[in-house]
């Protein structure tokens, strides 16, 4: 039965066969509309991928807008996070808590509608995205979470575990290197719960793709492993249809469908050109725009009651499966206890009562371990009671000791394991790390090279900026590890991460204190960590002697001291703190009271009470001296103007870890120089 829209000012007929157009248009303007009013933003992604996202989100994503946190929802993620205003506008027609005004308010500040997708901040929103590559490698994460926690709790008759992860993603994207190597990783592992729309319009910021990428990404897809459709008609709403429910139908590999779409799809003056990429239309083609797509409606933000109708399924749809499910769960609860009780609690990130207990007495005082050594044992105490942490390195698991010895391993179709290969794939690592724990139900770690940090970087950057509890260990944390040279010894790295804003960095002196920093990571669920650790062997401290391994947690601590009045503080992390130890000691013997403080983490240490920072660091005692095996940049904020740093502020060189201590000048000899000289300025001034 038709309906009747006003439209300009006259009543004109809408077919039930219209409503597709109808909706697709109703999306496209709202993001027009929106990108128009901020004077800012991407309309020509919108114009061109509406039919695409409508398919999928109107025909079969399974989603409830009136719980946008249900656990056996489908997982969607917007690549292109610039195309921002296509999502706000499907979340807000769906029935998603993103009042219309929002819209109104795109780009704006404390706006829920912010100019790339933001997580926490709008209702639907699975992940932030903007960075291209990103989203897809995410994606992965998400879509291997999925199949773990299906593999690990669901039994026959209760697939309480049983949805698929969707992403569209764009030309951009798919040029990204961490895409190639999250998807070369998906092909491997034949993640058949993952179905990725590539929005293929061949345009990019300067203009087509054709002056820079002409590869045939079918092809390059299906040599991944990849189950590859089309090219198809993006425009044609049942070829996506079609497509998509292909795609379900094949459970054993990944699946990238390719939509041939045009960007600004309507605009006359700006359709399949860049210049619809990164701009507003501006008014006058936007009235043009909608006049060719036959949308007269004056006023800007328009929803027609029709579309408003139809989109409103969603809500009915969405709560149907979800009371489904809660029934199927509460059959699960009754049948199957203890699995529903660990489900829920992996799911809300507990952890279990008593999960450190075998971190004590781990490590004999006195004895000689590293820190990456220690972290291997810690990391299996902590397995044993934590099920949901699992995690794996970038081909240096036996380097970074992070496998966990009595775990199986997740390979090909096989998601039964905690330990992850990740090839040598840094990036994706991070990134596929982020999607776990964006999923929900695992605590992913990371490992590899602290100067392969650089790798990683976005994702870091990207888990941080997400709130996201990942742990990332970095092994071969300063010039000791030696003879591989300059290539791999970082300098600046550990200050580099330092710099991003919600992320804790965690240097250990020793075995000790690292059980101390894989506490502080699991505990910590708003942000993520960083464990520096070390190559060489570090002597475990005797806390009847040393203050207690707890302190640790506060960032910084008075380890030693000779006296509660110090002329001195020698400030230090990770394996300088030996340096600093034996120092202070040596200044002490001449008569110089002295204080030791270790400093595995800034971040930490700066969240402690002010009362708490000025008994450690008193203001009152300008003659400090910092020691780390890295770039000096940064040390002034606990030295001071008076005080000094020893550090490396060049390149590293090839030669063995002792050799380049002493010619570098971190040696308690250089320490001690460094400290008197200060005390003598402080006293000539």
């Amino acid at each position: 039965m038709a309906s009747t829209q006003l439209l300009w000012g006259r009543w004109q007929s809408v077919s039930p066969e219209n409503y597709d157009d109808l909706c697709i248009n109703t999306i496209r303007f709202l993001a027009v509309d929106a990108v128009q009013q901020a004077k800012s933003g991407h309309p020509g992604a919108p114009l061109g991928a509406a039919p695409i996202a409508y398919a999928l989100w109107d025909r079969v994503l399974k989603h409830n807008p009136r719980d946008p946190n249900w656990p056996d929802r489908d997982r969607f993620v917007l690549s292109p996070g610039h195309a921002s205003a296509l999502l706000y506008s499907l979340l807000h027609l769906t029935g998603y808590d993103l009042p219309l005004d929002e819209l109104k308010r795109f780009r704006q500040w404390e706006s829920m509608t912010p100019g790339h997708p933001e997580y926490g901040m709008t209702p639907g929103v699975e992940m932030t995205t903007g960075p291209l590559g990103q989203g897809f490698a995410h994606s992965v994460g998400m879509a291997i979470a999925e199949r773990m926690l299906a593999e690990r709790f669901n039994r026959p008759g209760f697939d309480v575990t049983d949805h698929r992860t969707y992403a569209i993603v764009s030309d951009g994207d798919l040029q990204e290197g961490v895409a190639s190597e999250a998807a070369s990783l998906a092909g491997t592992l034949r993640l058949g719960r993952l179905i990725c729309l590539y929005d293929s319009n061949h345009i990019s910021i300067e203009g087509n793709t054709d002056i820079s990428f002409t590869e045939d990404v079918g092809a390059r897809f299906q040599a991944y492993g990849w189950h590859v459709i089309g090219p198809i008609d993006g425009m044609d709403v049942d070829a996506v249809e079609g497509a998509l429910r292909a795609a379900q139908e094949e459970t054993d590999d990944p699946s990238l469908i390719i939509c041939r779409t045009v960007i600004g799809f309507g605009s006359p003056n700006k359709q399949g050109t860049a210049a619809a990429h990164g701009e507003p239309l501006g008014e006058d083609e936007v009235r043009l725009t909608k006049k060719r797509l036959g949308w007269l409606h004056a006023e800007p933000f328009t929803v027609p009651q029709d579309a408003a109708d139809h989109f409103g399924e969603a809500l009915t749809r969405g709560q149907q499966w979800q009371d489904s499910w809660e029934a199927l769960y509460a059959s699960y609860q009754a049948t199957h206890p203890a699995e529903s009780a660990q489900l829920a609690e992996a799911l809300a990130g507990n952890l279990p009562d008593g999960w450190d207990e075998d971190l004590k007495d781990l490590h004999d005082a006195g004895g000689s371990v590293s820190t990456r050594d220690a972290s291997g044992r810690i990391v299996n105490a902590i397995s044993k009671n934590v099920l949901s942490l699992a995690g794996g390195s970038a081909d240096l698991a036996p380097s970074n000791k992070t496998l966990l010895t009595e775990e199986k391993h997740i390979g090909p179709g096989e998601f039964g394991g905690r330990n992850f290969h990740f090839g040598i794939r840094e990036h994706a690592m991070g990134a596929i790390a982020n999607g776990l724990a964006l999923h929900g139900g695992v605590i992913p770690y990371t490992g590899t090279f602290l100067i392969f940090s650089d790798y990683m970087r976005p994702s870091i950057r990207l888990a941080a900026l997400m709130g996201l509890r990942v742990i990332f260990v970095f092994t071969h944390d300063s010039v000791a590890l030696g003879e591989d040279g300059p290539t791999h010894q970082p300098i600046e790295q550990l200050m580099g991460l330092r710099g991003v804003p919600n992320l804790v960095v965690f240097r250990p002196a020793e075995a000790t204190e690292n059980a101390g920093g894989w506490r502080a990571a699991l505990e910590r669920t708003d942000g993520p960590t960083v464990l520096a650790l070390s190559r060489q062997n570090l002597t475990v401290f005797d806390r009847n002697i040393y203050a207690p391994a707890s302190d640790a947690r506060k960032g910084a601590y008075v380890l030693w001291q000779s006296s509660d009045e110090p002329d001195c503080i020698l400030i230090a992390t990770g394996s300088e703190v030996h340096v600093a130890l034996e120092a202070g000691k040596s200044l002490q013997a001449n008569g110089t009271p002295t204080r030791v403080v270790s400093m595995p983490s800034w971040e930490l240490f700066d969240a402690q009470p002010d009362e708490y920072r000025s008994s450690v660091l008193p203001n009152d005692i300008r003659a400090r001296v910092s020691v780390e095996a890295g770039t000096t940049f940064g040390w002034e904020r606990y030295v001071g103007i008076d005080g000094e740093s020893v550090g490396v502020d060049r390149f590293g060189a090839s030669a063995p870890a002792n050799v380049l201590y002493e010619k570098f000048g971190l040696t308690p000899e250089r320490v001690v120089e460094a400290a008197k000289r200060v005390i003598v300025n402080l006293r000539d001034a």
